[in-house]
């Protein structure tokens, strides 16, 4: 993956990861994206004692870039850490709006407290994913 530091990616998803508000799980997820400029955008995850109202690292960082101007085209890449024994995954609703925010072949980079990680394309984690494609519009 030509100009993708793994290594940065995953020193600031680390750090966001810290900042994670977890008192029920304590299940602390970070993520960090970089866009095509070389800027990093990074984010964790908010629980709610309604588990449902929970958001989740990836979603706030993608959210979160989407409301500081930036579109998939912006994005190069996006990283997910969290304590796992294998790369962390994302959940069902993260992988849905992932599909939609980013591009298909964008590096989706899933790891782990060691630094263990894996590099997987949005089509690997959703197949026959749901798209605008989809809806009689």
């Amino acid at each position: 993956m030509k100009n993708i530091n793994i290594d940065e990616m995953l020193d600031k998803a680390l750090e966001a990861r810290k900042l994670a508000y977890t008192p029920y799980s304590n299940f602390k997820v970070g993520a960090c994206i970089l866009l095509s400029n070389g800027n990093y955008i990074c984010g964790s995850n908010v629980e709610n004692a309604s588990y449902g109202l929970t958001s989740c690292a990836e979603r706030n960082t993608l959210f979160q870039t989407y409301n500081l101007g930036y579109n998939k085209n912006d994005i190069k890449a996006l990283l997910i850490v969290g304590d796992t024994e294998g790369p962390c995954s994302p959940c069902g609703a993260c992988r849905q709006v992932i599909s939609e925010l980013t591009d298909n072949d964008m590096p989706i980079i899933l790891a782990n407290l060691k630094r263990e990680y894996v590099i997987l394309k949005i089509n690997d984690l959703l197949p026959y994913s749901f798209t605008k494609d989809d809806l009689d519009v």
